[in-house]
């Protein structure tokens, strides 16, 4: 061994480098095999290890001044296995000294072009460039490092200032640049700070004495905005805009620039470029084609604020020229169309004030078909402002509803092994859904019976990188442990997958698989307890049975997507189990039975004949089975825990006789408070799962999921996502059913609330939605604070505008009256928190009502309409009881 090589095995930098200096190129060369060999050696070595840790320098050093080829040595130094522990810098520079400038050149801008994740050295990259005179490469990885020397330097805050330091970079314009470009300002947003001592300021002080061209910065700050980029980059570029102060000319220079701004900008940077604008049209600043176009992109906004803000200013220009009439109340007409009535309210006041300075019959035509986006009230006023006849009201139609969507029927079993790993990769890499993983099941089942060698074959690419995969993990127990996971049971279907083919490929003893089967997890009770224990079950069930008895098929793969499976294919599977002698798994037959489809009688009656016909114990207990029905539910009763509704519900024997031990949870009563442990059940996608246990009987699961779908509301949790998936699948939508979608329409997070929105609408056009239900429902959770008013408002909305107007006004009938009695009823202070959104909710109710030709009245609504004020509450209580008063819809 060479002397180099002992010193770097021995992780003595300080000699390695000595060593190295005293090397020619061709020596150099002669070390690398060596050092590659052990680079490969201390990749099976975690880098925490104390031989890793001391060796890893030494080797980074030497191999960079080993590899003669810039692209070689650049690859070397930023290598991520090396990353651990690098050799110090001022080593790597002084190593690397003797090569020519356009080499160094070279590896610094390839070391510069890495991601920023790579986590190059900034010191290393500068020095390179410093030594081989190159142009400063910026790149994201060369900023970031950039910024982060300038803003902390040796790990210390620069006591000189940030100011101070930009001054002595020379480079400083280039580096800017960079700044105002880069893709990701993760890395660096603490760095930039805020106020005095912030870049920001820094810049400003810079610019404003000279140092830097207060142009660049100015049009550098604009374009970043422009451009956009991450949801809070505007918190550093905009300050650093208001920090440079522009002068009135600077803004008159930019008035594209605030006009495109204040249309597709985020709020804050829009509402700063609307502010520019206003100073600039008071100041007489701007034409009125140019207001018009900057107010054309404002009024399009969904902010509200922005909107009314745009429509002051557009009334005292109007005011103050009324020669702009004919240019800008056009555009004052385009908020005519604005979701709330109060912003085209005011739309069509500015309208009826300054319409009669208007002498072109061609603009009043123009006006009056703006005018048909105005709600119904306001239409008939916009008529009279502009002198035409008022519109004949529209035909009431009904609801538009999507529609109802189609179960899918799952494809065959993979018909080769191939086919099987590549669908097994495909669910390992991402959850799939149901009818994937039950297929994947089916397909490692067939083929295990079939030919487990050449199944075992096929899924080598697929295991590769697996926990268990490696030698290291053969040694017992700890792989046994990992998958017996006695307390807990599977998280979810995937880790049920692991388990399979750990089995598989001989991970997991025998006698563990028993000991599951035989024990169950040992956890402590939960609502979802029952639904997991019955997949955890059968999958462990499956597991055993590979290693002792491969089964020819699995009985319980669902037919249809939502989990159903057709009795008659039922009867033909198991005739194939009579046909091979095959003993039956019985958690399987048991999921089986769940899973068959019982609401058609004519084909359960059918398959029942045919299922007794077998002679087999399995035979006779799916015919029993198929001669029941599924309209049984057990009792529910409603229980309160805090601001919650939940349910409670009595025992089901029909799911505890004849079934394994294991399925009787699902049976048994369900308590709202006796099931008080800590539940791990975290995974959202096992959810999916859950329904297809009993896809006839929604009911059971949604009340086992309620508290879940509650806490989205409560506790601002995720969860929602399995709302649609729960209106797909069979059996009675009842209280269960509904109080989830309340919950979800309420829910803190926006997918959340559209996955509920979605739910509704699938109820709706299944013919299984309970608007009044549901609205009653609602109305209790936004009494008791459970649900706010302005989510739910914006959950109406949502639904409302795809059509299901008199669907939502429905809903929305039966759900106002407990908050607006509160606003009666309650002491001031309560009534002032109850009062809190229901604005948004009136105004989404008045529409549908308007919209659906609703009429009728609403409890406690006259009351709201008739307390004094102009407040959204109070405008919206008075044009719902208006639109409920006159037979007519809109």
């Amino acid at each position: 061994m060479s002397a180099l090589m002992e010193a770097v095995r021995a992780g003595r930098t300080a000699e390695t480098l000595r060593l190295l200096e005293g090397m020619t190129a061709t020596e150099r060369r002669a070390s690398l095999p060596e050092l590659k060999e052990l680079r490969k050696e201390l990749r099976a070595v975690p880098p925490w290890e104390d031989r890793s840790e001391r060796v890893r320098p030494a080797l980074h050093l030497a191999g960079a001044a080993c590899h003669t080829g810039a692209a070689a040595a650049a690859a070397w130094l930023a290598a991520s296995d090396l990353r651990w522990r690098q050799a110090p810098t001022e080593s790597l520079l002084r190593v690397l000294g003797d090569r020519d400038t356009g080499w160094l050149a070279d590896v610094a801008h390839r070391l510069a072009q890495r991601p920023v994740s790579a986590r190059v050295p900034y010191d290393l990259m500068a020095g390179l460039v410093s030594r081989s005179g190159c142009e400063v490469p910026v790149t994201d990885a060369y900023v970031t490092g950039w910024i982060r020397h300038i803003s902390i330097g040796d790990g210390s805050w620069p006591r000189d200032g940030v100011a101070h330091r930009l001054r002595g970079e020379p480079s400083l314009a280039a580096l800017l640049g960079g700044l105002f470009t880069l893709s990701d300002l993760a890395e660096v947003r603490w760095l930039l700070g805020e106020g005095p001592g912030s870049w920001q300021s820094a810049l400003a002080a810079l610019a404003q004495e000279g140092s830097l061209e207060r142009e660049f910065l100015v049009d550098a700050c604009v374009a970043r905005l422009l451009r956009g980029g991450g949801p809070t980059d505007h918190r550093i570029f905009l300050p650093m805009l208001t920090e440079l102060a522009l002068t009135r000319e600077e803004e008159r220079a930019r008035i594209p620039d605030w006009t495109a701004l204040s249309r597709d900008a985020v709020s804050p940077v829009a509402s700063h470029a609307q502010a520019v604008l206003t100073g600039l049209a008071l100041e007489g600043g701007l034409t009125s084609r140019q207001l018009a176009e900057a107010s054309e992109g404002l009024l399009f906004r969904s902010e509200k604020k922005l909107v009314r803000a745009q429509l002051v200013l557009l009334g005292k220009v109007l005011s103050r020229d009324p020669g702009t009439a004919a240019e800008l109340l056009p555009v004052v007409a385009q908020a005519f169309g604005h979701e709330d009535t109060q912003v085209q309210e005011r739309a069509l006041k500015l309208v009826e004030r300054h319409v009669r300075k208007l002498d072109s019959t061609e603009v009043r035509d123009e006006l009056a078909y703006s005018s048909q986006q105005l709600s119904p009230a306001l239409r008939v006023r916009a008529a009279a402002a502009l002198g035409v006849a008022a519109a004949e009201p529209e035909v009431v139609h009904e609801d538009v509803l999507p529609p109802a969507p189609e179960p899918v029927r799952l494809e065959p079993a993979p018909l080769t092994p191939e086919e099987v790993a590549e669908e097994v990769g495909a669910l390992l890499a991402s959850e799939g859904d149901v009818a994937a993983f039950e297929r994947a099941l089916d397909g490692l089942v067939r083929h295990t019976y079939q030919d487990p060698d050449a199944l075992r074959e096929a899924l080598v690419p697929v295991i590769a990188n697996r926990w268990w995969a490696g030698d290291e993990h053969q040694q017992w127990p700890r792989t046994d442990d990992m998958f017996s996971n006695a307390r807990y049971g599977l998280f979810n279907a995937e880790e049920g997958l692991e388990l399979l083919l750990a089995t598989l490929h001989g991970k997991v003893r025998t006698a563990t698989l028993l000991n599951a089967v035989r024990r169950g997890p040992s956890e402590h009770e939960c609502a979802h307890s029952g639904l997991s224990r019955v997949l955890d079950a059968r999958l462990r069930e499956v597991a055993y049975r590979l290693r002792t008895e491969p089964m020819p098929l699995l009985l319980a793969t669902p037919t249809w997507s939502t989990g159903l499976l057709e009795p008659m294919e039922l009867v033909d599977r198991l005739a194939e189990y009579r046909r091979l002698d095959a003993r039956v798994c019985a958690t399987d037959f048991a999921q089986a039975l769940l899973r068959v489809r019982r609401d058609d009688r004519a084909a359960a009656e059918e398959a029942a004949g045919r299922a007794r016909a077998l002679g087999t114990p399995e035979g006779v207990r799916l015919a029993r089975w198929l001669g029941g029905t599924n309209a049984t539910l057990p009792e529910a009763r409603r229980r309160t825990k805090g601001v919650r509704i939940l349910l409670e519900l009595a025992e089901l024997p029909e799911l505890q006789d004849g079934f394994p031990q294991e399925f009787h949870r699902l049976g048994r009563p369900l308590s709202v408070f006796s099931d008080r442990w800590h539940c791990h059940h975290w995974n959202h996608g096992a959810r999916r799962h859950w329904l297809a246990v009993l896809p006839e009987r929604r009911e059971l699961v949604a009340a086992r999921i309620l508290h879940d779908l509650a806490d989205t509301a409560v506790e601002d949790e995720r969860g929602a996502a399995v709302l649609p998936l729960l209106a797909e699948s069979g059996g009675a939508a009842g209280e269960a059913v509904h109080l989830c979608v309340a919950y979800g329409l309420g829910a803190r997070h926006q997918e959340d609330r559209l996955a509920a929105v979605d739910a509704l609408l699938v109820l709706a056009a299944q013919g299984q939605l309970d608007a009044a239900r549901l609205g009653t429902d609602l109305g209790e959770l936004v009494g008791r604070g459970a649900v706010k008013p302005q989510r739910l408002a914006e959950s109406a909305r949502t639904a409302a505008a795809t059509g299901a107007n008199a669907t939502i006004w429905e809903l929305l009938r039966h759900a106002l009256p407990v908050p607006l009695a509160a606003l009666t009823t309650a002491r001031p202070e309560a009534a002032a928190v109850a009062a809190r959104g229901l604005g948004d909710l009136l105004a989404v109710a008045a529409e549908c009502a308007e919209r659906s030709g609703a009429h009728g009245e609403v409890p406690h609504l006259a009351e709201t309409a008739a307390r004094g004020g102009s407040s959204r509450l109070v405008v919206h209580a008075r044009r719902l009881r208006d639109a409920l008063a006159e037979e007519v819809a809109a």
